[in-house]
């Protein structure tokens, strides 16, 4: 819940549509962000809007009246969390060909949505050990490999990608891991989960659902049932535990590593400068140009 000690709003939301008239819109955009003092991404595409921002209570909302009075957006659905102060540091709206880059066939949003299963029955299913048909329930990560370092759901399948475009390639060529099990694609918020799914559809696999808003929302609605650790986030924070709080998480400023409280311990931990992951590569480089000078 917002408190005192916490004023700022931090809003992240994504919805795929038809929106052809991009580079019209965009200085409306920034016009009402700066207007109402917000920070952060808003990303504008053919196939939809993804955004992350962050205020006062009273800008958010005259910004998500401003949005929602576009009929292509008044049923956006936003998730929030709160901070003491601004995560982000300046205002950027951006125009990309994708709101998700998977540099696949754009998201055809006429065509519906990917199947989703909501936390509280995703959390039936994992409590039971099955889906209401009794297949098994695999669950399956799209995000990066640090990110998923920081924290994930029990059993997951992770494939260790390094960035979104990989996803296509490793969930085609494992596709016969799935065969008589429900798949349960899953991300920070929902967009890569979405996209992963409607993807997994689009080849052939039978019964693939997206949890619907990602980690974020399964935190929001039952917590840490069936999670183990935390979730990464794209901002100052870090990362957020399952009562969608600031954790003493932090991430390398160098090689920009995901440096739990234990590691902090380390001297390797230089804050700015270095960590257990990059530090002894720093030592190396700079043992052998001190032998090679």
């Amino acid at each position: 819940m917002q408190s005192p000690q916490t004023p700022y709003v931090n809003i992240a939301a994504y919805k795929f549509i038809s929106f052809d008239d991009t580079a019209e819109k965009r200085p409306a955009f920034l016009e009402i962000c700066q207007k109402n003092n917000l920070r952060g991404t808003v990303i504008l595409s053919p196939e939809g809007i993804n955004l992350f921002l962050a205020g006062l209570r009273h800008e958010i909302d005259a910004f998500l009246a401003w949005l929602r009075a576009d009929a292509r957006f008044a049923d956006l659905i936003v998730k929030e969390s709160y901070s003491e102060k601004q995560p982000f540091t300046r205002m950027l709206v951006k125009l990309k060909a994708e709101i998700i880059t998977m540099k696949h066939p754009l998201i055809k949003p006429e065509l519906g949505r990917a199947p989703f299963v909501e936390p509280k029955e995703l959390k039936r299913w994992l409590d039971q050990g099955h889906d209401d048909e009794g297949r098994p329930v695999v669950m399956v990560d799209t995000r990066n490999g640090f990110e998923v370092d920081v924290g994930t759901f029990d059993n997951t399948v992770d494939y260790r990608i390094s960035k979104f475009t990989e996803f296509p390639q490793v969930i085609e060529e494992h596709k016969a891991d799935f065969e008589g099990k429900t798949v349960v694609t899953f991300c920070t918020g929902g967009i890569r989960c979405e996209k992963a799914a409607i993807h997994m559809q689009n080849i052939g696999y039978d019964h693939v659902y997206q949890l619907e808003g990602g980690i974020l929302k399964y935190f929001e609605d039952v917590g840490g049932a069936h999670y183990n650790g935390d979730c990464f986030v794209f901002d100052y924070r870090t990362a957020l535990s399952p009562e969608l709080k600031e954790t003493q998480t932090a991430q390398c400023f160098a090689c920009r590593a995901v440096v739990t409280p234990r590691e902090q311990l380390s001297p390797d931990y230089v804050p700015g400068k270095s960590c257990p992951h990059c530090a002894p590569k720093q030592r190396a480089a700079h043992e052998s140009s001190s032998a090679a000078a």
